[in-house]
């Protein structure tokens, strides 16, 4: 589907860069929600902790993509950084929701970020997007986060929320900070390594999200993560394989709990998570496995 006008936040990010660059590759106009005055013509001033949208620079748009929110891995989690966590998704969405559902002529689809923490630790069992959400920090943040996006399901606008998984990359995010520590010979299992990994290569996640853009048949929750998820072991068996590096080292569950605080409880926990929803709208994954996704986070 052509759309004239596309409208992202969080573009700075690791996927919302990429996002805006593969749109603006194929001819779409995008512009960039940022927190501060505009000063070019595909900026959009907003301010998610105050509810500010500028909803003039929204007119036209026939989709919004919102990805903003603090990094989960960015920080230690304390008290304070969690708040940020939330408040950033939870006040971030319902200012979009809310400015999009006020337009005369709204958006045709809000494709709103979320995440698979929504389904807490599920140990060996997958689950889809019929499971219900687990409990838990991370869980009752995603609750919140795809409640906020209410005002543009309401007002009839298509809401897609998208749950991320582990995006391999090299640019950015949790895989990001891995590859230094795996290119030095530094790199090793976390815990005792079994825990499910859903991981998604980056190249298939913005193509995942292209998808959703674009399949009007989709609304409501939808998985973005790789059809076999694998455990931490066999990633870093993989990252091994793929770098020629050796994998001896592991980082024990206490030394991970004073390093990341509260956030240790996820990286510990297992999420085998499964993109049923995306798989049966007819989604073909360019690097399904392991290995390959790696290997695309490398070129």
């Amino acid at each position: 589907m052509v759309y004239s006008r596309i409208a992202v936040t969080g573009s700075t990010g690791l996927i919302g860069a990429a996002l805006v660059r593969s749109l603006r590759a194929d001819g779409h106009e995008v512009v960039r929600l940022v927190r501060h005055p505009a000063r070019a013509g595909d900026e959009v001033e907003w301010d998610p902790k105050r509810g500010y949208v500028d909803g003039a620079g929204l007119v036209g748009c026939d989709a919004v993509v919102h990805l903003a929110g603090a990094g989960v891995g960015d920080h230690r989690w304390t008290e304070e950084y969690k708040r940020e966590i939330r408040d950033s998704r939870v006040l971030g969405t319902a200012a979009i929701a809310e400015a999009v559902a006020s337009l005369g002529v709204p958006p045709k689809v809000l494709l709103s970020g979320s995440a698979i923490g929504y389904y807490g630790d599920t140990g060996d069992r997958a689950v889809d997007e019929s499971a219900p959400h687990g409990t838990g920090f991370l869980p009752s943040v995603c609750v919140d986060w795809e409640a906020a996006a209410a005002p543009a399901a309401a007002a009839g606008i298509r809401t897609v929320y998208a749950r991320t998984g582990l995006v391999v990359a090299r640019e950015g995010g949790a895989w990001g900070r891995l590859f230094p520590l795996f290119r030095a010979g530094l790199g090793g299992r976390l815990g005792n390594g079994r825990q499910y990994w859903s991981f998604i290569a980056l190249h298939d996640h913005i193509a995942a999200l292209r998808h959703l853009l674009d399949t009007q048949s989709l609304s409501g929750p939808v998985n973005l993560t790789g059809p076999d998820p694998v455990t931490n072991g066999e990633v870093t068996a993989a990252m091994g394989r793929v770098l020629h590096r050796p994998t001896l080292f592991s980082v024990p569950a206490p030394a991970l709990r004073i390093a990341l605080g509260d956030f240790a409880k996820d990286v510990l926990g297992s999420q085998r998570v499964l993109p049923a929803r995306l798989l049966d709208s007819g989604f073909t994954f360019a690097f399904p496995g392991i290995d390959g996704a790696i290997r695309a986070a490398l070129r």
